[in-house]
Order: C-alpha cells, then sequence, then structure tokens
C-alpha cells in the first residue's frame, strides 16, 4: 500500500477506476482536495461527476485505486465501516431532495443531529436557523408533500449543513430550481463553507455555478482533462 497523503488533504484518491455493469465511468481518476476547500467537478452529463463524489464519499467501492478521508484508507472498508463514515462525518446534497414524508421539514433537518446524539432542543434549533438561512423557515412545520420540489431542494440543503460535517458532497444540489434560486442556494453553500471551515465538493454540468469554487476540475469521459489553477472565487455574499 502506498504512504498516506498529505496531512492538508482532506481527500484524496490515486487511480480510481469504476465500471457500473461493465460501463466505465472512471478510468483513471487522481484527485486531491485540501481542507477547508470549495471544489467544483465540471463536466458534460455522463461524464462521471456523480461517480467520482460517490466514491469519494463512500457510498460507492472502487473498482480499482485509493480513496483517503485524513490520512485513512476508505477504499479498504467494508460495507459498514463505509455507513459509519458516511453517517458520522460528510453530508450530502443529491439532485433530488430524498426528505422523510412522515417528517416536517424542521425535523428532517434535525434528524441526522438527533442520530449523532444532540438533544432534542439544539437539534430543533440547529434546524430552525438553517431552514432560516435556505429562506424556508415559514416551512417549518410543512411535510415534503404539502411543498413544491424548490422548496423541498432547499430543505435537503439545511439538511446537510446542518451537523456541520467536515466534508459535504452536492451533487448538481441546484438542478430543480430556477435561475435565481440557484445562485442564491449556491452563495449559501458557499458562504456556509467558509464561515464553518467545510470541505465542500460540488459537482455540475453548470460552469456559472462553478465560479463559486475556490478551484476546478473537469472531467470528459472518466477523466481528468484539466485541472485550472485556482482563480478568485465569487464572495459569498454577492
Amino acid at each position: 500500500m502506498s504512504a498516506a497523503p498529505p496531512d492538508n488533504d482532506v481527500l484524496w484518491a490515486r487511480g480510481i477506476v469504476k465500471s457500473h455493469h461493465g460501463t466505465p465511468a472512471l478510468r483513471g481518476v487522481s484527485l486531491r482536495v485540501r481542507e477547508g476547500e470549495m471544489l467544483a467537478v465540471t463536466g458534460p452529463r455522463g461524464s462521471g461527476k456523480s461517480t467520482l463524489l460517490g466514491c469519494l464519499s463512500a457510498q460507492l467501492p472502487v473498482d480499482e485505486g485509493e480513496v483517503w478521508f485524513h490520512s485513512a484508507p476508505v477504499h479498504t472498508l467494508g460495507r459498514a465501516g463505509r455507513e459509519r463514515l458516511r453517517r458520522e462525518r460528510f453530508g450530502w446534497v443529491g439532485s433530488e431532495p430524498h426528505l422523510v414524508p412522515e417528517l416536517t421539514a424542521r425535523e428532517n433537518v434535525a434528524l441526522p443531529l438527533l442520530l449523532a446524539g444532540a438533544g432534542h432542543r439544539a437539534a430543533h434549533r440547529a434546524a430552525t436557523e438553517w431552514l432560516d438561512r435556505l429562506d424556508v423557515a415559514d416551512c417549518a412545520k410543512l411535510r415534503p408533500a404539502d411543498l413544491p420540489q424548490d422548496r423541498r431542494q432547499r430543505i435537503a440543503v439545511a439538511r446537510a449543513l446542518a451537523p456541520e460535517p467536515p466534508v459535504v458532497f452536492a451533487d448538481d444540489p441546484t438542478a430543480p430550481l430556477h435561475r435565481d434560486a440557484r445562485e442564491q442556494v449556491l452563495r449559501i453553500l458557499a458562504s456556509a463553507a467558509r464561515s464553518h471551515h467545510l470541505t465542500l465538493v460540488l459537482a455540475t454540468h453548470d460552469p456559472e455555478l462553478a465560479r463559486y469554487s475556490d478551484r476546478t476540475v473537469h472531467l470528459v469521459d472518466g477523466r481528468i482533462t484539466a485541472e485550472p489553477a485556482a482563480v478568485p472565487a465569487v464572495p459569498a455574499g454577492h
């Protein structure tokens, strides 16, 4: 086994290969993500962005290669170890807001905090604060079926951010939103990541949204084709 990655890399991958039902999705991807960084993974649909986030976040086991989190190997973990890592250390926002239908918006956001051992009052206070930041505080007592998709998606973002995990993965998180709402949610994600020193890995096919990141990598056909030098990011409050 190769040496562990540098201490300032929260995520580190070498030579990731992953196929789905015999179709290659990643073809030897190597990547490093620094602690506190906001990294955008761009590329056309079908380029492997979602698969890469799945491998980095321990949702998918790699076929070949290595994935490390804070100098600990992820690629050697079994199913139970990967599930524990995701639950305790990672936040996730997908392109669809998979909320618990029986719970209210506030209960959905509070759920990961309660599962982590937080008290009921503290969990619901944090949930209320994050719903307010995402401009959906008026939805706190409503259930997902009573809400349009764009508001459900904001609640899903609040749920991922409320526990303040070290790393948040966002796989095309603004897909269900209108243009103005996309901008607002990305600003909130960027602001939360920087103010709480979270690491954010964002996959998007929209290069306009990638400008909120500190750094961008570009995927085509499962390979990184370019890793531009860091450029000034859009300030979180603008």
